[in-house]
């Protein structure tokens, strides 16, 4: 066998294994969700001309209950982003992830309707914010209408989600939290429009974003907005994903757990 042809064989067996790997990757994500005791279900958000699909999840409480509005990252809605939505259930709050790809893929479908991740990944990122927004409002305005809602209002979001939660804290007024992990911040000239107080969460190996919290305190404590940023040393971007997966690594898993400790603790004191 002369060594192009050990060379393609070779090619074709790593892209196989990638595509093995990225085809599973949430499989671990899955199993858990099947799992749940919690009622979950999609719901269809109609505004203006949009259809949003959402995942609810319901708390098993007696009271009524604060809503958390989970944003996915880039990659679309996920197994694991409605895992997230899951576990803030069990904590006792109803959260509700929308598909921000709702209408975007092929045949109108969302985004598990995409063809591969990265063609998801790809729309994602050229989403209107205008229409992301929107999205997020209708959203918010609906499951705060929920007759177990108790009508207090939270945003989380991740990586991309992130960003976008960081942008929803500058048009929403009447958040009682920001959870920002490991997005970007939103335009300086909205900085001022932000009500709520934005809680950040960072990886410590994750230059590109982190190069942005100087500037971000800053410019927050200039308008006098409360940021309070918290990095994890050894944690890679996307660590609250990550750290859940079976198979990733020590310092992910610590950011993690970490991560999920002062999230709930943040949460409790904001929408009680």
């Amino acid at each position: 066998m002369n060594s192009n042809r050990i060379t393609t064989l070779a090619s074709l067996l790593l892209f196989a294994a990638i595509c093995i790997t990225c085809s599973s990757a949430q499989d671990w994500a899955k199993a858990k969700l099947e799992k749940s005791p919690r009622h979950g279900e999609w719901v269809t958000i109609k505004h203006g001309d949009r259809n949003v699909q959402a995942f609810v999840v319901y708390p098993e409480v007696k009271t009524k209950a604060p809503v958390v509005v989970v944003i996915h990252e880039i990659f679309g809605m996920t197994d694991w982003v409605r895992g997230v939505a899951d576990q803030l259930a069990a904590n006792g709050y109803i959260a509700i992830a929308p598909d921000l790809l709702s209408g975007m893929a092929p045949g109108g479908g969302r985004s598990s309707d995409f063809p591969s991740g990265d063609a998801a990944r790809e729309a994602n990122s050229k989403l209107p914010p205008e229409q992301v927004m929107a999205d997020l409002n209708a959203t918010a305005d609906y499951a705060k209408k929920l007759p177990a809602s108790s009508g207090k209002l939270a945003v989380a979001g991740f990586c991309w989600g992130g960003g976008m939660t960081f942008r929803f804290a500058t048009v929403r007024k009447d958040l009682a939290a920001a959870f920002v992990f490991y997005g970007p911040p939103p335009p300086a000239d909205a900085i001022n429009n932000i009500s709520a107080p934005v809680y950040g969460f960072y990886a410590g190996n994750d230059a590109r974003i982190d190069a942005t919290i100087p500037d971000t305190e800053q410019k927050t404590k200039a308008a006098g907005k409360k940021y309070d940023p918290v990095s994890y040393e050894g944690a890679g971007h996307g660590f609250m994903r990550a750290g859940e997966d079976p198979g990733g690594n020590a310092a992910n898993k610590k950011a993690h757990d970490e991560g999920w400790q002062r999230w709930l603790k943040l949460l409790k004191a904001s929408t009680q």
